[in-house]
């Protein structure tokens, strides 16, 4: 018997708060509810809603002492890498979805292209970006056949 019935959030800290939130609002998400909570050392915190699901991307400032998976990056450091690999959105177009976030301050990891997945074949059609963070973000469009 499972108790799991959705995913609710992913979390990122971010470099610049506000930034961060104006990207993920031109992705399409908006802004669900923001708190403060000092015991954490949390100045900003944030959930912002993806579009037609109840699940959300929750979004610290650089300052919050929230649980993390692996070694906290130093400052001018890249991301160190976890077990999180990324994080994925379903969308309607993974060239738009990866075009407008570039527009909006993503770097490019993997450009869109097309994979034949198993047996039987499940064709996807998906795009990565990096987000303003240096979290790793795939855009995934499911194609019939």
């Amino acid at each position: 018997m499972t108790n799991i019935t959705g995913m609710h959030h992913v979390a990122i800290q971010a470099k610049d708060y506000k930034a961060t939130i104006k990207f993920y609002e031109s992705l399409g998400l908006s802004l669900f509810h923001s708190w403060t909570l000092p015991e954490f050392n949390i100045e900003y915190g944030a959930l912002l809603l993806i579009p037609g699901t109840s699940s959300f991307v929750e979004i610290f400032d650089k300052g919050a002492n929230i649980p993390t998976q692996g070694r906290r990056g130093v400052n001018g450091e890249s991301p160190v890498a976890g077990a999180l690999l990324h994080f994925a959105f379903t969308v309607k177009n993974a060239t738009a979805a990866y075009h407008g976030a570039i527009a909006a301050g993503a770097t490019s990891c993997v450009p869109p292209s097309v994979l034949v997945l198993g047996e039987p074949p499940m064709t996807v059609y998906n795009s990565l970006v990096y987000g303003l963070d240096g979290e790793v973000i795939e855009f995934i469009e499911t194609l019939p056949g």
